[in-house]
């Protein structure tokens, strides 16, 4: 799980990346197995989405893989109404965004692109921490140990 100030960072990325882009109606980080780190998706059941998106995402890597196109980058869906575009954002989670169907598609690659590759080197930052701890100082120690079966001199 993303610790809470990456979560926050996270968010915030969400956020200037919707003030960016005026027709973006959502958007959605997401662990790569569906699970919410964070989300700016009014109106929508962010629980959902993600699920929804890893599903997607299980699928495009193996269309990917099948078709030999190399790792997954970005999913795009158009509907009716407008459109579903996924990115890559490190090794461990994915961006979602939900836009209207007026939204210039260039730039809502230019600037999903570039806001999955913030979001992921946070993820990835904040999980090889939670995997890689930094190892705690060893306490500094007087002398040398006493060897076994002496007491030490108190003076």
């Amino acid at each position: 799980m993303v610790p809470e100030a990456e979560v926050k960072d996270v968010l915030d990325e969400l956020q200037r990346l919707r003030a960016r882009v005026p027709l973006l109606t959502g958007a959605l980080a997401a662990s790569t197995d569906g699970l919410v780190v964070a989300q700016d998706t009014p109106g929508i059941e962010a629980e959902g989405v993600a699920a929804l998106t890893a599903a997607a995402l299980g699928v495009s890597i193996r269309m990917s893989d099948a078709t030999g196109r190399g790792g997954f980058r970005e999913l795009l869906i158009r509907g009716e109404n407008g459109y579903i575009a996924t990115y890559a954002a490190g090794r461990s989670a994915v961006l979602t965004l939900l836009a209207e169907d007026r939204i210039n598609v260039g730039r809502l690659h230019l600037e999903g692109r570039r806001a999955g590759a913030r979001i992921g080197e946070v993820v990835d930052a904040a999980q090889d921490h939670v995997e890689r701890p930094v190892p705690s100082p060893r306490p500094q120690q007087s002398g040398t140990l006493p060897r076994r079966g002496t007491t030490p001199d108190p003076t």
